[in-house]
């Protein structure tokens, strides 16, 4: 199977959605790179299946156009995203790679409802000397901003050596036996394999500081989100009712100031939701957010690692760092075997994947065994099998920022059934959970698929919104 990081797990973009706004994004940056030699002047995008069903809702036509502008996810100022959409639509000029060519966003998107053959998100793009095609090329977002372009192998040719090569639970087990080594210890092993130790400690603490920025903001950011619903910002007002009289300039004093209020179920409770909450109502908004193992799931892992953080002994920034390669092995395990596509198998791949990684880390760094890692992390996603993905109006907001707080709540819950438990008791485990979840997916109704077409999205309609 493909070698995978959980630094492809972990990535820096833009919300809403990884599948719908950072995978196209990623497709469109990547195909403008292949044109630099190719006469024309005209350009032309086409959205095929759950891209064309809830792409405006998700941002998807925004993506493309900053993508093929050459603006980066990761770095780009989320604050002046409308302005450069708005000078595109007012000009009716991309420019891709210098060069200035003809678009008018509201006749060259193209939505096509239909899927393609090989996954439910796909994209073309096709330029145009005039009116002759000089060039068409086919990209598929197969959840968790990853792409594949059409006709190339879906496994590169140069995949690192690793010493430890993991594809299923049981993998990782039969390498901790035979090293006796925790899980996050060799997670980094491999790791090493991918890059330099300095760049892997960079790399982290970028993650994790990416993580806390955007639950600062989003816990100090009030108002209505975009899209129509006209969703209110929560995070905001939890924060400043819980947090009372604290001092603080900075996210650091926030969370120190958060670590010495007095402490009972009923705070730990409502900060782990408004953690959530923060992220994903910054990820609704176009916000900087950390693919965790999808956008729409990105609140779980931040609101589990603060609830570690916060209310728990911390062990410190090492702590940390096992946390978040412990809970990104197990993401990638969910990609090799079921997927991490809402598009292909409903929120059980995002919000139930997302829940099982946080169950994971956290049992890891509360001082669980191996196998009550695997144990906590199937827990987590058998509570999530069959879970839907019905985004009303195609926007990333009902129900998906509640959501991430149940998927927060249930991880912490998992973790802490795995470290009182015995896994030697337990009947199901890790893969099986996972080839279960992969079963589910294939089984369920496209509809459930965040098309929009069914459940929530059904019964209380909205049209998309006229981006």
């Amino acid at each position: 199977m493909e070698r995978l990081s959980i630094f492809d797990i972990y990535k820096i973009g833009v919300g809403p959605s990884s599948s719908h706004t950072l995978g196209p994004w990623k497709a469109a940056l990547a195909f403008a790179q292949t044109i630099q030699e190719t006469a024309y002047n005209r350009i032309e995008i086409h959205l095929f299946g759950s891209l064309a069903q809830t792409g405006k809702g998700h941002g998807t036509d925004i993506a493309v156009q900053l993508g093929l502008e050459g603006f980066d996810p990761k770095i780009i100022d989320t604050d002046r995203i409308n302005m450069y959409i708005t000078h595109i639509r007012n000009q009716c000029i991309l420019q891709i790679n210098g060069k200035n060519l003809s678009f008018n966003p509201r006749n060259d998107i193209h939505f096509h409802p239909q899927p393609l053959e090989r996954h439910p998100n796909a994209l073309t793009f096709r330029i145009f000397n005039d009116d002759i095609q000089v060039l068409q090329e086919t990209y598929y977002s197969v959840g968790g901003g990853f792409i594949h372009k059409d006709g190339d192998p879906d496994i590169s040719d140069d995949q690192p050596v690793l010493p430890y090569p993991i594809d299923t639970g049981r993998d990782l087990f039969d390498h901790i036996l035979k090293t006796g080594s925790c899980i996050s210890d060799i997670v980094y092993a491999n790791e090493c394999a991918f890059r330099s130790k300095e760049d892997i400690e960079f790399k982290i603490n970028e993650i994790f500081e990416t993580m806390v920025a955007c639950v600062y903001k989003g816990c100090h950011t009030e108002g209505v989100l975009p899209g129509g619903l006209n969703v209110k910002r929560r995070a905001c007002q939890l924060n400043k009712k819980h947090v009372g009289d604290a001092m603080y300039t900075n996210a650091s004093e926030w969370l120190e100031a958060i670590k010495k209020l007095p402490q009972n179920f009923d705070r730990i409770n409502k900060f782990i939701s408004c953690f959530a909450l923060a992220v994903n109502e910054e990820n609704a908004a176009l916000g900087r957010v950390v693919t965790s193992p999808t956008n729409g799931a990105a609140g779980v892992i931040p609101a589990v690692l603060l609830y570690y953080y916060c209310f728990c002994d911390f062990k410190g920034m090492d702590a940390v760092h096992r946390f978040l390669y412990t809970s990104g092995e197990i993401g990638c395990l969910f990609k090799k075997g079921a997927t991490i596509s809402a598009a292909v198998g409903g929120c059980q791949a995002e919000i139930g994947v997302s829940s099982a990684m946080a169950a994971g880390g956290l049992t890891e760094v509360l001082g669980g065994t191996p196998r009550q890692v695997l144990m906590a992390a199937e827990i987590a996603m058998e509570h999530h099998l069959g879970l839907t993905c019905d985004p009303i109006g195609g926007l990333v907001q009902i129900p998906c920022i509640e959501r991430n707080t149940m998927g927060a709540v249930k991880a912490i819950t998992a973790a802490h059934l795995a470290l009182d438990g015995n896994p030697e008791d337990a009947i199901i485990n890790f893969d099986l959970i996972v080839k279960t979840m992969w079963d589910t997916a294939i089984d369920m109704n496209t509809k459930y698929k965040e098309t929009a077409q069914g459940g929530l999205a059904f019964n209380l309609p909205v049209a998309f919104p006229d981006c």
